[in-house]
């Protein structure tokens, strides 16, 4: 019997994950059964079960994958001396993820974000869903801390906050910009970028009014 490549073995697992991602945004987790899975990736029940015992394995795969992927790419940045501006920063560690996933489509709109919003839904009453997101979310956080570390270390930002603090505002500001787009339809991530960027470009009253003064 010939061989089964790796890159064919990847590609089948692709094809399931992809699947089952348009089934969970489409339907939400419960009401999508392994069945529907099975018909939208048009293979038997012994190939999909070759790779996940059932649904929560696939969601899980598909939380610890996307959530795997933000932090390389934070994780990246925080090699980076210094850091790239949070919006830059933002913009494309989200654009990256969006594209990898744009040809999922669930009644003309990118299927991501519902994605989304239904694993949030399910990890309050799946405590195995709950840990790998919780893993995750401090990950991609401690990632961000060290990046606003670097910014203070850079002299890019004030350094008497909390790097912490600014990590947790940061991923609220993306999932937030997520959160918009599942209820009122797609944006592109320029628009987030453009809005960090302003906001990160306010002066101190005190200090620019003192300016003005001293002109």
């Amino acid at each position: 019997m010939a061989r089964v490549s790796q890159e064919h073995l990847d590609a089948r697992r692709r094809q399931i994950l992809d699947g089952a991602a348009l089934c969970f945004a489409r339907n939400g987790f419960h009401a999508t059964s392994m069945q529907d899975v099975l018909k939208e990736v048009d293979l038997s029940a012994g190939a999909v079960y070759r790779y996940f015992s059932g649904k929560e394995e696939l969601i899980g795969a598909i939380v610890a994958e996307v959530l795997g992927s933000v932090r390389e790419a934070f994780e990246e940045a925080v090699r980076q001396s210094p850091p790239p501006p949070p919006d830059e920063l933002v913009a494309s560690v989200l654009g990256r993820t969006l594209a990898a996933r744009e040809s999922l489509v669930v009644d003309g709109r990118p299927a991501f974000p519902r994605l989304v919003v239904q694993v949030w839904t399910e990890t309050l009453r799946n405590d195995e869903l709950a840990l790998i997101l919780r893993e995750g979310y401090g990950s991609v956080r401690a990632a961000w801390g060290r990046i606003v570390e670097g910014y203070q270390q850079a002299g890019m930002m004030r350094a008497d906050v909390t790097p912490d603090h600014v990590a947790r505002t940061m991923i609220a500001c993306v999932l937030g910009f997520i959160a918009q787009q599942s209820l009122f339809g797609p944006a592109p991530v320029e628009v987030l970028r453009d809005g960090l960027r302003a906001l990160t470009s306010m002066r101190d009253v005190d200090t620019a009014a003192g300016g003005s003064q001293l002109g």
